[in-house]
């Protein structure tokens, strides 16, 4: 009995213009969905000190009454779904490398923005040589 994969439909059809929105569907969905996952829980506050003082339950219901923790989960399943999307119309070789590269980068970027981190120069010189990689990636 053989293996046979099924190679995908669009892989050989897709433009540059439909593998780029896919790619950007899945970083911005991942991105946001990050970024807002990581406001919830800095909101909370410190889960060692919740627990030390409500228990694990305490905890628990600590970050499931977060309405902004529920809403980066559903943007993370979207980028998730996105992602298969993008796997099942466009190369591996091409799709992972450049949605975790680019998110790595939009991440700083909404990090800076959002959430008020410090980002240095070295994350932004690392941000800029993986746009230069995903360019020379996709060319």
């Amino acid at each position: 009995m053989t293996l046979s994969l099924p190679v995908a439909p669009l892989a050989t059809v897709a433009g540059p213009l439909f593998a780029a929105a896919t790619i950007a569907a899945v970083v911005l969905a991942s991105t946001t969905g990050e970024v807002l996952t990581a406001a919830a829980m800095k909101s909370i506050g410190d889960l060692d000190i919740i627990r030390a003082k409500s228990g694990l339950k305490g905890a628990i219901r600590a970050v499931l009454t977060s309405p902004p923790f529920f809403v980066g989960v559903l943007f993370l399943t979207v980028a998730f779904f996105s992602l298969l999307f993008a796997l099942n119309h466009l190369n591996l070789s091409l799709v992972a490398p450049a949605s975790a590269s680019l998110t790595l980068v939009t991440n700083a970027a909404a990090g800076k923005i959002f959430l008020k981190e410090n980002v240095d120069g070295r994350r932004w010189a690392a941000a800029g040589l993986v746009c230069i990689g995903v360019y020379l990636l996709a060319h």
